[in-house]
């Protein structure tokens, strides 16, 4: 088989994050767009994006789908763990308690942690499990949009 039969890394990685965009989240690539996205007042759910298969085929379809909801949050974002890591590590500083993990989400609430969906709550789960995680979380901490 050669090389051109396979997408090379960066195609894979700009796949996986247009999936993210064209869902409606906001790429961070850097640790001042973290800080900039994480001070702003009310809730942000944060992607934590990766080029896995438990991401491709759960997490991304899950965060695509999750807000569609009554209750959703005010700002969505999205950090790449392996590749933008200054941005990710920056973004994991604010998940006080929570190991590192992606795929994952966390959920903020004026810039302090709420809750996880931590990669052990995705990997082996069907999409609308993680849907279902995703939204009890929007029922309990964000408000009717």
């Amino acid at each position: 088989m050669s090389f051109n039969m396979f997408m090379d890394m960066n195609q894979i990685v700009e796949q996986a994050r247009g999936e993210a965009e064209q869902a409606g989240y906001t790429s961070l690539r850097t640790p001042e767009e973290v800080d900039e996205a994480f001070k702003k007042q009310g809730t942000t759910l944060v992607l934590i994006n990766s080029v896995c298969g438990c991401a491709g085929g759960i997490a991304r379809p899950a965060a695509g789908n999750a807000i569609h909801y009554d209750k959703r949050p005010d700002q969505l974002v999205t950090v790449f763990a392996g590749q933008d890591k200054e941005a990710t590590s920056r973004a994991r500083e604010f998940f006080e308690g929570y190991p590192p993990s992606s795929p994952s989400f966390a959920l903020l609430k004026d810039g302090k942690i709420q809750t996880m969906v931590e990669r052990h709550d995705i990997e082996g789960f069907e999409p609308m499990a993680v849907i279902q995680k995703l939204q009890t979380a929007f029922e309990k901490h964000c408000d009717e949009i």
